[in-house]
């Protein structure tokens, strides 16, 4: 799995340039819907709501190139004829695939501070949400990248399929976001931690299980 791991992280090295742009289009989101609000108390309210859902679209761009450099080579069925089981081809891109989504969220951290008024000393509960938020969404979208990959409609077939699955990790994401930023003195956001941690677990084990039968087909 090291191994895979470490091709994946040399892969997005060497597309850099892509990832730079997938985080002007999440800061440019973000601006966007600062606007849309205008200046109000509600930005700050809205602060958490709106960077996950600048992540989310943000995601979108890079999931769906998941599989491209092995598509663009055909080199998958080179990699699945290799003497290892097809969940740590799996489980190495799916760990990149939430490295890259962590980046970009802790990156649009200091966006979202300064354009929602959301400065908050609860920095490092942040961080955890969005290791666990990133980690919910690039398991299933790691599985329906490698479903879509030969599609000629992939980047707009996959958030069809991905965005009603992560539904329960966003809202949970969202929610706990927001308590870190408003305040929470009923000490509600462990209960949204733990659900994120809950669909971590569902999604890393049955994705992997599943990707065996996606790859066959």
């Amino acid at each position: 799995m090291i191994t895979a791991l470490r091709k994946e992280l040399l892969l997005q090295w060497r597309t850099r340039a892509q990832a730079i742009a997938v985080f002007v289009f999440g800061a440019t989101a973000l601006l966007l819907f600062s606007f849309a609000i205008g200046p109000s108390a509600a930005l700050r309210q809205y602060a958490g709501g709106f960077l996950w859902l600048g992540l989310l679209l943000s995601s979108t761009l890079t999931l769906s190139e998941s599989f491209h450099a092995e598509m663009e080579n055909q080199a998958l069925e080179g990699l699945l004829l290799l003497p290892v089981s097809p969940r740590v081809l799996y489980y190495g891109k799916a760990l990149a695939n939430a490295m890259q989504l962590i980046v970009l969220g802790i990156a649009l951290v200091p966006v979202m501070i300064v354009l929602y008024d959301a400065g908050t000393t609860r920095i490092p509960t942040i961080l955890l949400i969005i290791i666990l938020g990133s980690a919910g969404i690039s398991a299933p979208g790691t599985l329906y990248s490698a479903m879509t990959s030969q599609a000629r409609a992939k980047q707009t077939l996959l958030p069809l399929l991905l965005f009603p699955l992560i539904v329960p990790v966003l809202l949970a994401s969202v929610k706990a976001t927001s308590l870190a930023i408003l305040g929470d003195p009923m000490d509600q956001g462990r209960a949204w931690v733990l659900l994120l941690v809950t669909f971590d677990g569902i999604y890393w084990s049955l994705c992997g299980l599943l990707f065996d039968r996606v790859v066959e087909d």
